[in-house]
């Protein structure tokens, strides 16, 4: 493994290069569900072994991912030209429903409202946000987010406030999700689309592509608490479930950040050349990382702390949204 350490700001900063790696990891189980854009379709990975269980079809252009607490129901966004969600049966491996959008097209982002019913989805389409209920198909309301190219979304662990990037507007939409009402456009840099918050909803973060900056901004008044630079795409914002870590992937720099959710230190990065790191999702540890590598066809896993790279899963084309169940299915 060749590893480089340099010094940043008076503080250790370990980087370190992905080496050439193809074995499956050690000691995981449960099932991967990885989102292939290039395909349309869904791997589904059994972890212990690395055996394709299942490819199942999507619709058109799926992007985002979200698996239930227990591991049953997986439910992805069909973005462009796709207009609908696809509901996995993870248990049965199965193609449970697709749900029609069209009425709000161009659904992206997707997050699961409390109890695990219904989830609250993103159309860049019609700049709003829809609430659906994924067992039925209904869907119950849509509420307007002020703002065009509301592309990802953020909640509150409650679910009484969301968040939207909107790629368009170069601004953070904060949404009252109880009353269906938009309360505040916050203006930030430009091109933002990752964004995530923390469970108490009063620091969201949000990456902005075209000025390489993630900022942790407060959502009632737009004031500006922390901001990361040097980046040229931060794809995703991840937050792991303790709130103690935030793991960014940078599409263009092919690269990894970690960094102290709290203080906004930079830990240490990962370098992943030629991968094109895009999605990711988080093992039941909280520290054990699954990094969909869009320009390979694979899933990396990394350990969070150590920066090490664990192993890797063959996917399908493209892979983007990724989520974790804990069901073995073999």
């Amino acid at each position: 493994m060749r590893m480089l350490v340099c010094a940043l700001s008076g503080l250790g900063l370990l980087t370190l290069m992905h080496p050439a790696v193809a074995e499956v990891p050690e000691g995981l189980t449960g099932t991967l569900i990885v989102l292939n854009k290039a395909d349309n379709d869904a791997s589904f990975i059994d972890l212990a072994t690395g055996e394709t269980l299942a490819t199942l079809p999507t619709g058109n252009n799926p992007h985002e991912l979200i698996v239930t607490d227990d591991g049953r129901w997986a439910i992805g966004t069909n973005y462009r030209s796709g207009d609908s969600l696809t509901v996995f049966d993870v248990q049965s491996l199965a193609v449970a429903r697709t749900i029609d959008l069209s009425e709000h097209p161009q659904p992206h982002g997707v997050l699961l409202m409390p109890g695990q019913e219904q989830v609250i989805v993103t159309s860049e389409g019609s700049n709003r946000l829809v609430v659906v209920d994924f067992h039925s198909g209904e869907i119950e309301r849509s509420i307007e987010t002020g703002a065009p190219g509301s592309h990802m979304v953020a909640l509150s662990e409650d679910g009484s406030m969301a968040f939207t990037a909107n790629t368009q507007g170069d601004s953070v939409s904060v949404i009252d999700v109880a009353a269906s009402r938009m309360l505040n456009v916050v203006d930030v840099p430009a091109g933002p689309e990752a964004i995530t918050a923390n469970r108490s909803g009063t620091d969201v973060w949000v990456g902005s592509n075209d000025e390489g900056v993630v900022s942790v901004i407060d959502p009632e008044d737009g004031a500006v608490r922390r901001r990361l630079t040097g980046f040229s795409w931060p794809y995703r914002i991840l937050l792991t479930n303790d709130e103690r870590y935030v793991v960014i992937p940078d599409a263009r720099s092919e690269v990894v950040r970690v960094f102290d959710a709290e203080s906004g230190e930079e830990l240490g990065s990962r370098e992943f050349s030629g991968g094109g790191p895009q999605g990711v999702a988080l093992y039941s540890d909280d520290r054990t990382l699954f990094l969909s590598l869009s320009r390979q066809g694979k899933v990396a896993v990394m350990d969070i702390e150590s920066m090490e790279v664990l192993g890797e899963y063959e996917v399908g084309g493209g892979p983007d949204g990724i989520g974790y169940s804990e069901l073995r299915l073999r």
